[in-house]
């Protein structure tokens, strides 16, 4: 399942290169840093199993993360970008009462490890919108390949909980210029429903190195889940960002 994700994901970036015009151009997108948990609620399953916080039950620990973004821009307005986005916490303790995760029973003061998975997969299209002298903004469309997996186990016991589904996303990107080189860029991509929801937001400051490298610091903000009969989880994930984005 996962090599056949990433090779459509290869022919989708080979057919955007294959595309490319004299009123196009790329873009290398690229961010990494701390990703930190806020909150990790879960109940596998939904209706019968034992409500648990892989963050306060467990301790979770702090992750190092990346991001790689292609972006395609095309007659001045149109933006078709592609994300890859992994994602892997891990925690650890012991639970004060028994927890039924998926048909496992873990005993209260065990030693156990949890991994939270959320490995994200997005084609995006965007419309500029408005443009003046200092200001952007721009709508779309983000289609995104939901790849999690929460693990628990011990030295004896483990289970886990695969979830692969398509989520629809409304994607936005404002960005103001206070001058030529300092400017403030806030994008994501977000959408809820009764089933769950899903917010992914970027807020950072930028500075232009040159004409076609620009670096980039801020804060993102993940968060959203679902509640169903077969899975309840909720998260939230704080991450501080750096990265730089590359026109060629």
């Amino acid at each position: 399942m996962k090599n056949n994700k990433l090779m459509l994901f290869a022919a989708i970036i080979f057919s955007l290169f294959l595309a490319q015009s004299a009123y196009a151009q790329f873009g290398l997108d690229i961010e990494g840093g701390i990703a930190s948990i806020g909150y990790n609620d879960v109940r596998i399953p939904g209706d019968t199993g034992t409500d648990f916080s892989l963050s306060e039950d467990l301790e979770a620990d702090d992750a190092i993360f990346y991001r790689i973004r292609l972006n395609y821009t095309f007659n001045n307005k149109h933006t078709l970008s592609l994300l890859y986005a992994p994602l892997t916490v891990e925690s650890e303790g012991t639970f004060d009462n028994d927890v039924v995760f998926e048909e496992t029973t873990f005993p209260a003061g065990e030693e156990v490890e949890g991994t939270y998975t959320f490995n994200s997969y997005r084609l995006t299209y965007r419309y500029l919108l408005y443009e003046s002298e200092n200001l952007q903004f721009g709508l779309g469309l983000t289609a995104k390949i939901r790849d999690a997996e929460i693990k628990l186990e011990t030295e004896n016991l483990e289970d886990a909980k695969e979830n692969v589904g398509f989520v629809p996303l409304i994607n936005f990107r404002a960005f103001y210029s206070f001058n030529d080189k300092l400017g403030l860029l806030l994008m994501g991509d977000a959408l809820a429903a009764p089933q769950g929801r899903a917010e992914d937001v970027l807020a950072a400051l930028t500075y232009n190195v040159s004409e076609k490298f620009q670096l980039k610091a801020g804060y993102r903000l993940l968060e959203g889940g679902a509640d169903n009969d077969e899975v309840y989880n909720f998260a939230l994930v704080h991450f501080g960002v750096l990265g730089f984005n590359y026109q060629f």
